[in-house]
């Protein structure tokens, strides 16, 4: 049984990553995947509590989805009544290539507070409004997508990985931060660096004119300003919330969504002579969402959770265990299976597979060196967070960020295979080089 769902889940992630050449919708392959991966875990298990299990993983990937739909909708909220116009006509720079750090450089700051699906949203929105150039957009949009989950790699509460080993006691706040903020910041400027060559030297045509590009009909600067306002707020929100609540993430976006939801009806409300049809309430633009990508979550996700629950993933831990018995290896393999299997049960099958240690247990195993770095904040937890994050970005497919871009720009598999992945894995290893001389300075 085991084999047939390992046959069936390369199958599919085949079909996804020929979706161009095979003229089927990767949603439409997930989704088939997903339920034929459930069926025969059924059928051939005759595993009892196998509807408790798919009740389970159901609930975890609609927490996702309900996060994602909310942050969709707020930046789109923000998007319909020209709140973006404000951060484009801030960029002065004229050149290409300036602009192209400058994004990576927010993306990266940003994605450690918000998540990196969410500041994969907002950039690559705004991304729409400076380049023109298609291809030229899909360099700009990968280098986001790399910037965000390397952002998230050093942040507590930058991805849900990390947000699991941080409230796991697995790692704290502080030495999380000052051990991966390096690292982190390697992992994205050797690519962007690298990514150079693809860029032109010419200029954006959106900032030629420091001016926004005109406001839809019927909405001023003020209102404008207020949704934008807002609409951040509401994002931000989202992580405090759950720090002084510690309600999971979802909950903070459903509040973020309903007030933003609120003030718009108030909004317009107030602008009686406004005719309703071009109103951009929540009600109309939470139709113009990308269902096909919420669907393809649903089914990769979901396809996921048959391996998790099937032991799979805690058996490629235990192999990892047996045959390596290096963190290096260990936490370097996981971040490239990240790029393709998703990095959340990854990481979970870890977390059960080496309990925190303390140090007396530590200094008292036959082999305290590689024991030493399970405890809190030690060595292999910190590589767990940097290389499941970043490891991400080695495909396309290998994030919530890097799938949400895919989706709005739709990027092409193949195309960030051949011309993304290598300078991703060039700072994936970048970056580990960091940790280890950190790690032998002491730092």
């Amino acid at each position: 049984m085991l084999a047939t769902l390992i046959a069936i889940f390369c199958a599919g992630y085949l079909l996804i990553a020929l979706e161009h050449k095979i003229g089927i919708n990767k949603s439409a392959v997930a989704l088939l995947m997903c339920g034929a991966l459930w069926a025969i875990f059924s059928l051939a298990g005759h595993d009892p509590q196998i509807g408790a299990q798919l009740t389970a993983q159901l609930g975890s990937t609609c927490e996702i989805l309900v996060y994602l739909i909310g942050a969709m909708t707020i930046v789109d909220l923000i998007d319909t009544h020209g709140g973006f116009n404000v951060i484009t006509s801030r960029i002065r720079t004229r050149s290409k290539r300036r602009l192209l750090w400058l994004l990576v450089v927010i993306t990266f700051f940003m994605s450690a507070v918000l998540d990196n699906m969410t500041t994969a949203i907002i950039m690559i929105m705004l991304l729409r409004r400076i380049i023109d150039d298609r291809r030229e957009r899909w360099i700009f949009a990968a280098l986001i997508v790399a910037a965000a989950n390397s952002g998230g790699a050093w942040s507590p509460i930058g991805d849900v990985t990390t947000i699991m080993l941080w409230m796991r006691g697995n790692v704290t706040a502080g030495p999380l931060m000052y051990g991966l903020l390096l690292p982190s910041l390697v992992s994205v400027a050797v690519p962007t660096a690298i990514a150079m060559r693809y860029v032109s030297r010419g200029e954006t045509a959106a900032t030629t004119e420091p001016a926004a590009a005109p406001l839809p009909q019927g909405v001023d600067s003020r209102m404008s300003h207020t949704i934008l306002v807002t609409g951040v707020a509401g994002l931000l929100f989202v992580p405090v919330f759950k720090e002084l609540t510690g309600l999971p993430p979802y909950m903070g976006m459903i509040i973020a969504l309903g007030a933003n939801w609120a003030l718009t009806e108030i909004l317009y409300d107030r602008k009686r002579d406004m005719e309703e049809s071009i109103q951009n309430r929540v009600s109309k633009v939470v139709k113009h969402i990308d269902m096909p990508t919420i669907l393809f979550f649903l089914g990769i996700l979901m396809a996921v959770g048959v391996l998790q629950s099937a032991g799979i993933l805690t058996g490629m831990a235990q192999w990892f265990d047996k045959h390596l018995h290096e963190p290096y290896a260990i936490a370097g393999l996981i971040g490239i299976l990240s790029s393709v299997v998703d990095n959340v049960p990854l990481v979970a099958a870890c977390m059960g597979m080496y309990p925190v240690a303390d140090a007396a247990t530590a200094a008292a195993s036959a082999d305290p060196a590689f024991i030493q770095g399970f405890v809190t904040d030690g060595l292999f937890w910190h590589l767990l967070s940097y290389c499941a994050g970043v490891g991400g970005s080695l495909l396309i497919i290998g994030s919530a960020a890097g799938v949400v871009a895919m989706g709005l720009e739709k990027i092409e598999f193949g195309w960030y295979l051949r011309k993304i992945s290598p300078l991703v894995l060039a700072g994936y290893l970048a970056g580990m080089l960091a940790i280890w001389l950190q790690h032998l300075a002491g730092l």
